[in-house]
């Protein structure tokens, strides 16, 4: 990591900067696969999945025994493990279920709104170095509470052409039986344009490397997605009361994601920081995944800043996916944050917490896109839709207003629409 001292607020600009890629170069790449699967459906998918993933494929659905056999081949330690955070997430998404609205805003006239679950939902689950069944758990509870009528989740398979089990056994346990083996752009494609055997969704979820990324975003006028995420990245910010090898420990954590992912040590003295480096230096030799870690913290820095109020400044310029704030009383920090994906208060509350079993969802902006775009919760699978029903009494009370801004606005047929039934409503009164 690149360790900066106090630098000066001109310089915040280029130190929040993400690590940029060539999205022209990978656009190129995608366009076309979105195109073939647009036009050639499962015969398009089947390869792709040839060429990129070298595994012939037959069936692209997989089969309801393939799903109920693949409990066989999870333990039960792990079973146990999932269903406690199935019943946390589960528990706090419960819990964001919010009334109907039905509202009298004036003398007959009455406005409602009420969420509808959106029909059909698509779900990318990655299973490549990481086969992340967490995030069936994170987009499938939601969407079930929800009441989406449709789920059809995209994975690809290991170079034997079969799912991790994993994935497979927590899809079954949410109900997901349409569960397809295809990866990558061409998954994105397949959901938002249907092909013979994965049907058209109404939203995409999910993370997924550069290309999945690219592809979520070049179909975005044709489908709604969750968010642009791209590459996971974490700010910890921590004093010298912090524990060195736990702050390490969040740090190493989040640079496994892979290589193009960032973190962000603030601190507030030098020593601190060499502690922190010395304690990611000895734990970053045991991970299976080192080259990995080893190359996000080449895109990564180590900020000393003067103050806690200059570090709270610098968070929300930064607007951080994760933020872990390891300090004494870190709620004085947190109740001033405005940009943050999900927030980690104190020594004990890692992020991979979040991550897994806490009940918050780990589905997060990435890329300081959190200035301006929530995480995934209820509301990512429901549509608001807001009705009014106005009595005879009630356009009397609105209609003269109505008619004043519509002439206003030049817009006779809008006042036309009132003034006919003012009208009606005055000849049947004399009569």
């Amino acid at each position: 990591m690149k360790v900066i001292v106090n630098p000066a607020k001109e310089q915040w600009e280029t130190l929040t900067k993400r690590p940029t890629q060539d999205f022209s170069k990978i656009e190129r790449i995608v366009q076309p696969i979105l195109d073939k699967v647009k036009r050639n459906g499962d015969s398009a998918l089947k390869k792709f999945i040839w060429e990129y993933d070298h595994v012939k494929i037959d069936d692209i659905i997989v089969t309801e025994e393939e799903l109920e056999q693949a409990g066989e081949l999870v333990s039960d330690d792990l079973k146990e493990a999932i269903n406690v955070a199935c019943a946390n997430i589960n528990k706090f998404h419960e819990a964001q279920k919010t009334d109907d609205l039905e509202l009298e805003t004036m003398p007959g006239v009455i406005c409602k709104r009420k969420s509808v679950p959106l029909r059909k939902v698509g779900f990318y689950v990655p299973g490549g170095t990481a086969p992340l069944f967490s995030t069936v758990l994170m987009l499938g509870i939601p969407a079930k509470i929800a009441g989406c009528k449709e789920v059809v989740l995209c994975t690809p398979t290991n170079s034997e052409g079969k799912i991790n089990p994993t994935i497979l056994y927590t899809a079954h346990l949410l109900g997901i039986n349409k569960v397809a083996k295809v990866g990558g752009a061409q998954a994105i494609a397949a959901m938002t344009y249907g092909t013979e055997s994965i049907p058209r969704v109404d939203k995409i979820f999910g993370p997924g490397n550069q290309f999945v990324t690219t592809a979520k975003q070049l179909v975005g006028h044709g489908v709604a997605i969750d968010m642009p995420a791209g590459p996971s990245e974490v700010l910890v910010v921590a004093d010298d009361e912090a524990r060195p090898e736990f702050v390490a420990a969040d740090l190493l954590s989040q640079a496994e994601h892979g290589m193009d992912s960032q973190v962000i040590l603030v601190a507030f003295s030098k020593d601190f920081i060499e502690k922190v480096l010395l304690e990611i230096e000895a734990q970053i030799n045991v991970l299976p995944r080192k080259n990995m870690a080893s190359k996000s913290l080449s895109n990564s820095l180590a900020i000393e800043l003067p103050n806690r109020k200059t570090a709270i400044k610098f968070i929300n310029r930064y607007a951080p996916e994760h933020l872990i704030i390891s300090t004494r009383k870190p709620q004085k920090i947190a109740r001033k944050i405005y940009n943050a994906g999900s927030v980690f208060l104190g020594d004990y509350t890692p992020e991979s917490a979040g991550d897994y079993a806490s009940g918050t969802n780990h589905t997060l902006p990435t890329n300081g896109w959190a200035r301006s775009i929530s995480g995934v919760s209820l509301d990512s699978f429901v549509k608001k839709i807001t009705f009014q029903e106005i009595s005879e009494e009630g356009i009397t009370n609105i209609g003269p207003v109505i008619e004043k801004m519509a002439e206003a606005e030049q817009l006779e047929a809008h006042k036309n629409a009132v003034t006919l039934r003012l009208k009606f409503l005055k000849e049947n009164e004399k009569s």
